[in-house]
């Protein structure tokens, strides 16, 4: 397994690979890697098959926090992850230095961000204004580093994923993006990096936004017609103003193929929501 940690070296051995006509199969992620992001890299490894390459960059990007977000203390766990990637059968960890990858100090500083505007400005991107830009900018970047023909991201940011299929379609990238199911606890809480600032109080607390889930699955089965997003969302409200530390960012039912809300809750739709555990915010969603 490789270890690469420039940008210039990356895209040789990306060049090198695809002359050799070797299918490059890339799996981003900030690290701290879990259970979840080993299924995408088992996924990964499936894809580029016994002669093709698969790369996981990890990289916490610095232009998808906000000031007051948590870029600092992000968890990191470089040897962690190598040994996890070396078992998985990866063949190259990209590891760049945010300098590498947003130059300041030079003649021409970094200056240009990838934005879309239609599936960013809900959810996630009303929450965090900045994120999807910065998303969307270092998607395009591994891309191009990697020439990766494909890509593998997971279900549980539902969001992100759906802009990156749509900026991938809008600006012609070849590469084609995969979605993995989320992976889950044994009590349905998503496998996420950020669950490690929980303490064992916030951690059996946060099975809340597994549980508002399951609460509209069940409700909408029990329906006929579908049933009312706004009461659908003062019932979870409830759930959650008893649920001890929760503090609620937001809850939308949503179309999955446009994400625009919806008015009326069918099997068809998806749920959304963040909720906060003290300075720790989590995100999970599930199709109804």
């Amino acid at each position: 397994m490789k270890k690469l940690t420039r940008a210039k070296t990356m895209q040789r051995q990306a060049l090198t690979w695809r002359l050799e006509k070797r299918r490059v199969v890339i799996v981003p992620t900030m690290g701290f890697l879990h259970a979840g992001h080993a299924a995408l890299i088992k996924r990964a490894r499936r894809i580029a098959g016994k002669n093709g390459r698969v790369v996981v960059s990890i990289f916490v990007n610095p232009t998808q926090f906000a000031p007051n977000e948590d870029l600092e203390r992000y968890p990191r766990s470089e040897n962690a992850d190598f040994q996890l990637c070396r078992s998985l059968g990866v063949d190259a960890v990209f590891l760049p230095p945010a300098q590498d990858i947003y130059p300041k100090e030079c003649e021409a500083p970094f200056s240009t961000f990838v934005t879309e505007e239609s599936l960013s400005t809900s959810m996630e991107g009303r929450s965090r204004p900045i994120h999807f830009r910065g998303v969307a900018t270092i998607v395009v970047i591994l891309f191009n580093l990697t020439q990766a023909s494909h890509a593998v991201f997971g279900e549980k940011d539902f969001q992100q994923a759906a802009i990156i299929i749509k900026m991938a379609k809008d600006l012609k990238f070849p590469t084609r993006i995969i979605v993995a199911p989320t992976v889950r606890e044994a009590d349905g809480l998503a496998k996420s990096s950020r669950n490690a600032y929980l303490s064992l109080a916030q951690r059996e607390n946060a099975t809340i936004l597994w549980r508002c889930i399951e609460a509209t699955r069940t409700s909408v089965n029990e329906a006929e017609t579908g049933v009312s997003a706004k009461r659908m969302r003062q019932k979870l409200e409830r759930l959650i103003d008893k649920t001890p530390e929760a503090n609620l960012d937001y809850i939308e039912f949503f179309n999955p193929k446009t994400l625009a809300p919806v008015s009326k809750i069918q099997h068809s739709d998806r749920i959304a929501l963040a909720i906060r555990f003290g300075k720790t915010r989590l995100i999970d969603n599930g199709l109804i």
